[in-house]
């Protein structure tokens, strides 16, 4: 067994290699820490503060407001807001309840929203007053009842019948009903991932996979942070499991100041460190190459900032060393996915950072590599193979889908889909991806999406999308057409359409129409060797 688990090597004695999970749900995480430090500012959005106290009645308004409306133990209530008090509120809010906090990307567009609400059977949802039309022109295909609109500026919209938040908060009588709450086996939140399959899946994560998380993360950065000191920038987005886990969870556990931010604006990001000097960072690859290239960077005060933790997309090696020369922070470039809360890995503060690498197991977290074809077969040091994982923020499964639940979980461990290796002393490399995944911007982009969009125009024949490399964006997405004979269409005409149909992250930069694709002998389009043809080129 040593030998398979290396990398617990590195943990120093003051860092455990496993943690105790308490028996608690995350609702009472936010009122312990309240009753610790119920004056300190717990949110801060454009120099309004919230402090733990008003941040907890809040909460509490808005369970007895879903109590008031019905909202039983078990129903899914969906999020689609950017990063503002509201979502926090709500979030915290929902598992008062005893209710399921459904994710949604602020993105989506309608056929992607009306999917994640028919499946996930979401009869609540609180939406940003900019996204309501999307809602209400898909409300009648599910089973939406309640609808709570956001407004982050005044702005005369009059949603009748629908309620504001202000509106809807005032409906609770203060009172909450007590739920119980089993952490192991109650569903805290849907995470809602891309997949293979092409159809998204509701990764069933639980009370305790999400506080195992957020204390192994804790763990794992401890002598990096102080209770009820620290200030997170929190402009990765909420309804991405990184941000909900490592801003707004940590956050409330650890009694830290949650900077919120609702995009990545660079001016706006810049003006923010230099006005409330957070302490972290964590960012997508992206968000650092922007700040690096500012030609003004060293003067917005970026010296608060200690810990930049970068997930998502992989971290080039030159970005970091000149974010790093820049800002005088660390980056620690990790892992992890939406099926494991998300975070499995991460190069360790408190030994070697290896550059290119997602560091070393998170404390009570087992990883292999293992052979591709069945799985099976634990593979040596050096070699490639499938990553796979176990520790106790693997989810619980997916949502209403039995089959793809049992291929993902075997005997314990998540199959990632991801082709690594790990060196002698444990660290791992990522080498490929998921066999299709694009990663733009720190987006996860399955091209089955794309394709599906683009299948469904009436002069294609083919298509096959596939990401090509971008200094900025990591990568971009390309769609490789065949046109039905007689048609014509420009790339133009392509753009505009995919606009139309889907999120604007998801959209082909670069259409390329072709008389074939390269197949296989069965007629399978070979996309991998039209990737090496574009990277060749």
């Amino acid at each position: 067994m040593g030998e398979k688990k290396a990398w617990l090597t590195k943990y120093p004695d003051t860092i455990a290699t496993s943690i105790n999970i308490p028996d608690k749900h995350l609702g009472q995480i936010l009122q312990e820490t309240t009753e610790k430090f119920p004056e300190n500012n717990a949110l801060s959005f454009f120099g309004k503060k919230i402090t733990y106290q008003q941040l907890l009645g809040l909460a509490q308004s808005f369970t007895s407001a879903l109590q008031q409306n019905q909202v039983q133990k078990g129903d899914r209530v969906a999020i689609m807001l950017p990063n503002c008090p509201q979502y926090v509120i709500s979030y915290y809010g929902i598992f008062g309840a005893g209710a399921i906090v459904t994710q949604v990307n602020p993105m989506s567009v309608e056929r992607e929203l009306e999917y994640i609400l028919k499946d996930s059977g979401a009869e609540t949802m609180v939406v940003l007053d900019a996204f309501y039309s999307r809602v209400k022109s898909v409300q009648d295909q599910t089973n939406l009842k309640n609808i709570i609109v956001v407004s982050l500026q005044p702005s005369g919209h009059d949603f009748s019948p629908d309620r504001s938040f202000e509106q809807f908060l005032s409906e609770g009588n203060g009172k909450v009903t007590p739920v119980t709450i089993e952490p192991e086996h109650d569903v805290a939140v849907l995470q809602y991932t891309g997949g293979t399959t092409g159809r998204s899946k509701g990764a069933m994560l639980t009370h305790r996979n999400i506080l195992a998380n957020v204390l192994q993360c804790y763990e794992f950065f401890k002598h990096e942070m102080e209770f009820g000191k620290e200030r997170c920038l929190t402009v990765i987005p909420l309804f991405h499991v990184f941000g909900m886990s490592s801003c707004m969870n940590l956050c409330i556990f650890t009694g830290a100041e949650s900077i919120l931010l609702p995009r990545f604006e660079l001016e706006e990001v810049l003006n923010t460190i230099k006005n409330e000097q957070p302490t972290t960072f964590p960012g997508v690859p992206t968000m650092y190459v922007a700040i690096t290239n500012h030609p003004r960077a060293e003067e917005y005060g970026l010296g608060s900032i200690r810990t930049c933790n970068s997930g998502s997309a992989p971290m080039p090696v030159e970005l970091l060393r000149e974010f790093e020369r820049k800002t005088g922070a660390k980056i620690l470039e990790g892992y992890g996915l939406s099926e494991a809360s998300p975070t499995t890995h991460c190069n360790p503060p408190f030994a070697d950072r290896k550059p290119g690498s997602v560091g070393i197991g998170m404390p009570s977290t087992e990883y292999k590599i293992v052979d591709v074809a069945k799985g099976a077969e634990e593979v040596p040091a050096g070699e490639l193979g499938e990553v796979i994982i176990k520790g106790p923020q693997i989810m619980k499964g997916y949502w209403n889908m039995p089959e793809e639940t049992a291929n993902t979980l075997r005997d314990g461990w998540l199959y990632t889909g991801d082709i690594g290796r790990v060196d002698e002393d444990g660290y791992l490399y990522i080498v490929d991806r998921k066999k299709d995944l694009i990663i733009a911007s720190g987006f996860n982009i399955y091209p089955r999406d794309i394709e599906e969009v683009l299948y469904e125009h009436p002069s294609v024949q083919e298509a096959v999308v596939i990401g090509v490399p971008d200094p900025y964006r990591g990568e971009d997405v390309k769609a490789v057409i065949v046109l039905k004979a007689g048609q014509t269409a420009t790339e133009e005409e392509i753009i505009h359409y995919c606009k139309q149909n889907m999120s604007a992250y998801k959209v082909p930069r670069i259409v390329e129409f072709r008389e074939q694709l390269p197949k296989t002998s069965v007629g399978k389009i070979l996309r991998r060797a039209l990737r090496e043809e574009t990277v060749n080129k």
